[in-house]
């Protein structure tokens, strides 16, 4: 049995929440405990009670940040690595130190360093220049400089996706074949061949449903999507758009439906637990993912993956690595991002042709079941600490 520090010191993942990034922690949780290992999760946010499945794991709770400007916050949130540090050593001996990388924490691969441990950095984003551009980053300087410190001293970085490991190889060179990329996965478990292995005729019960799964974000391209759907809905009112989540973009959505007259046509649930994704997934006919244009595309969308093992037919544009998560006719459709007409097209396609829905959806499924499963996962990630545990002593830059 290995025991393994999970450190989870951002705030804007609850793990025991909703969003993508806090399935993410649960399910890698999930999969190391599966295989024996004993695991303590050191979090700075927990986002309500754990599922039943993950009672039994012990949570240090880390300070939360103030809610206060957001220079005061930065300054707290860094100043938590000595209560991350001190709880590290309170809890006893780790044999890994297993961390999402966060803005301001580097306590954990600081101690891992220290006990001669391995420390894996999971890293899901290039997070400096994510706040820079989405939120707002004040004490910039002293962000990159944590990344600097992580980075350099881990004894492996795990990229959840090509896009990511292209950043860390720039942002850190001296890291080299340290860099790992581990995609994201699914649960078998979650989705049972009786209930998702459908038939060629098989679909939803009621008019043909166009689903989409996941944090409402201006990244996710809805904007797309809504063009699209109602452009098809002008052409037979009779189809639907069921949207599975919740975030900022709510509101363009319910506008943009207002303004076109599909509101009954449009259903938005709002915040889903995990555990009822399986059900909403199942409502739908098909799956989008319409991202927009990036030339830094770095996402591993779990989505996507829930689509192929929910065995739905996924429509995602052509943009970052997507063409070798989804390839073209043969587990899903690609289009050009950001073109409404193409997304449309494919959409319209695959509503009149049940058959090749079926086939797109079950050649999905064994791919996401055979090459994806959290289990395999977790087993990739542990076998990286085999390796010497060398850090870097040359600096990087973020």
């Amino acid at each position: 049995m290995t025991r393994i520090a999970y450190v989870c010191a951002d705030a804007g993942v609850p793990v025991f929440g909703t969003k993508g990034a806090s399935v993410h922690v649960q399910e890698i949780v999930r999969a190391f405990e599966r295989m024996g290992h004993d695991v303590t999760l050191f979090a700075a946010r927990r986002g309500g009670e754990p599922p039943d499945d993950l009672r039994e794991v012990p949570v240090c709770s880390l300070p939360a940040p103030p809610k206060s400007d957001p220079a005061m916050r930065e300054r707290a949130t860094l100043a938590a690595n000595r209560s991350l540090r001190r709880a590290l050593n309170r809890h006893g001996s780790f044999d890994v130190v297993y961390e999402r990388y966060s803005l301001w924490s580097h306590a954990g691969m600081e101690f891992a360093r220290r006990e001669g441990l391995p420390g894996l950095l999971e890293v899901n984003a290039p997070l400096v220049l994510e706040q820079a551009r989405h939120r707002t980053l004040v004490h910039r300087a002293t962000a990159e400089r944590v990344a600097q410190r992580v980075f350099a001293g881990s004894t492996a970085l795990i990229a959840v996706s090509p896009g990511v490991a292209t950043y860390l190889r720039n942002a850190c060179p001296a890291a080299g074949d340290r860099i790992h990329v581990i995609p994201n996965g699914v649960d078998p478990a979650r989705f049972p061949a009786e209930r998702f292995e459908r038939t060629p005729q098989a679909g939803c019960n009621g008019p043909f449903t166009i689903g989409f799964l996941g944090t409402l974000k201006p990244w996710h391209g809805l904007d797309v999507l809504m063009d699209a759907f109602v452009r098809l809905h002008a052409e037979t009112p009779d189809i639907r758009l069921l949207v599975v989540g919740d975030g900022p973009q709510r509101e363009s959505i319910e506008s943009t439906a207002i303004r076109h007259g599909v509101t009954s046509a449009v259903q938005l649930t709002g915040a889903v637990t995990p555990a009822q994704v399986p059900d909403w997934l199942s409502r739908m006919d098909v799956a989008v993912a319409p991202y927009p244009a990036s030339s830094d595309f770095y996402f591993s969308p779990l989505k996507i993956h829930e689509y192929m093992a929910a065995a739905l037919p996924v429509v995602t544009s052509r943009v970052g690595d997507l063409d070798r998560v989804v390839e073209h006719g043969v587990t899903g459709l690609l289009y050009n991002p950001d073109d409404p007409f193409a997304l449309a097209a494919l959409l319209r396609q695959l509503q009149h042709d049940p058959r090749l829905r079926h086939r797109l959806g079950a050649a999905g499924r064994r791919n996401v079941l055979r090459q994806h499963a959290w289990d395999a996962v977790a087993a990739g990630i542990l076998r990286l600490t085999h390796q010497e545990p060398q850090r870097n002593s040359e600096a990087c830059t973020a």
